[in-house]
């Protein structure tokens, strides 16, 4: 019974230090809350994935609206991926990471962002080519934090 007990909470250890370093935003399973990165350059607009076509990638679980898209997305997916992992970018920049709203999202310099709600938004845009050099500046440590 201890040995189960222990193996038990072994076992719960480890998977939360996986679910605290996840280097990409997830909810309830799901990169960016399931949505096809892909759409948001060719539609220009969030499009909600499908459950029957996933791709894994960096240690995340992706959904796509057409084949077409997970196909691309397969070729590069640095090119689509949102960057700091779909966490917001203006907490990033403040060196934390915090969860975002899939309408937040902006294409700046054929890179995906998003940011933690419409207020925070409209902060990013004010300032967003400095905002993005202090991000990317932190997100190299961020990155594997909780």
């Amino acid at each position: 019974m201890k040995k189960t007990l222990a193996l038990l909470i072994l076992i719960n250890f480890f998977n939360t230090i996986n679910a605290q370093k996840s280097p990409v935003f997830i909810s309830n399973g799901k990169a960016i809350r399931g949505y096809d990165p892909v759409a948001f350059f060719t539609e220009s607009k969030p499009v909600k994935g499908k459950d029957s076509l996933t791709f894994e990638w960096n240690g995340a679980t992706w959904n796509f609206s057409t084949e077409n898209n997970l196909n691309q997305f397969k070729t590069n997916p640095e090119m689509y991926a949102p960057q700091f992992g779909g966490y917001c970018a203006y907490g990033t920049a403040g060196n934390h990471k915090a969860p975002t709203l899939t309408e937040t999202w902006t294409i700046i310099n054929n890179k995906l962002y998003f940011n933690y709600n419409q207020s925070v938004k409209q902060k990013w845009i004010s300032n967003q080519d400095s905002l993005i050099k202090q991000a990317e500046y932190h997100w190299i440590t961020l990155k594997d934090k909780e």
